[in-house]
């Protein structure tokens, strides 16, 4: 009985169990900036879900629907993927964009970005 009790009062080390609100991970790695309305936006990080972007744009407010082109500079050349999303939320110095379902090109094109990071950062450790 103690036995029990004294198991349910251990802490777990596991995050295994633990509920995040993002569905995706995260990048803040990867050389990028957005495109809005023909607009250059500085990206803070980006997920397959959305994107964090640097600014204090009043052109536009929350919920509208945009074309986002994101140009990443890859090892070889810049790579653009574009794809509508809504604006979910504006700060003072910062804005997201919520990604609209993701058809596979976008999806294939963030793989190769991903992928690209990956393996210049496996080359730059073997030097």
């Amino acid at each position: 009985m103690f036995e029990n009790l004294i198991d349910s009062l251990k802490v777990s080390a596991s995050n295994d169990d633990f509920d995040s609100r993002r569905s995706h991970e995260r990048r803040e790695m990867d050389s990028c900036v957005a495109v809005i309305d023909g607009k250059a936006y500085p990206v803070k990080n980006w997920s397959k879900g959305g994107i964090l972007l640097n600014s204090d744009d009043r052109s536009f407010g929350v919920d509208d629907t945009k074309d986002v082109t994101m140009k990443f500079k890859l090892a070889d050349r810049v790579m653009d993927v574009t794809h509508k999303g809504r604006i979910l939320r504006k700060d003072r110095d910062q804005f997201v964009v919520q990604f609209n379902p993701l058809t596979q090109e976008v999806d294939r094109r963030f793989k190769m970005v991903v992928d690209d990071y990956v393996t210049q950062e496996f080359a730059n450790s073997q030097q």
